[in-house]
């Protein structure tokens, strides 16, 4: 299984949960997609787009679910990117997280996350 990973808030998702699927946050329905990271871009993500952010969740889905609008697109440092055209249904959720903003202003990914 390979999992892609998605950074959002917590009142982005209840909004998700209500109307059974996901638009993206204000940034992805701007560029006309959802962002993704993978478990090796995640961290630099998080520290680059939501720093001192509270209230975040990362959502986990499995690639195989999304495989008919995903595309692997060069961004930030020329890496590849996934990136989700269309609305993912709730149910492609794998896994969900809280991401705790620490006191020093730094975020707490879940113990164990990154082994």
């Amino acid at each position: 299984m390979s999992l892609i990973y998605k950074v959002c808030s917590n009142s982005e998702w209840e909004k998700a949960l209500e109307e059974g699927f996901y638009k993206g946050s204000e940034i992805d329905i701007k560029d006309g997609y959802i962002h993704f990271s993978t478990k090796e871009q995640l961290k630099e993500t998080v520290d680059k787009h939501f720093k001192k952010q509270e209230n975040l969740i990362i959502i986990t889905f499995n690639t195989t679910d999304l495989v008919e609008n995903i595309k692997w697109e060069p961004a930030r440092n020329g890496d590849l990117f996934p990136h989700y055209y269309g609305f993912i249904d709730i149910n492609f959720a794998h896994n969900i997280y809280s991401l705790e903003l620490g006191t020093d202003g730094i975020h707490k990914f879940p113990k164990n996350f990154f082994s």
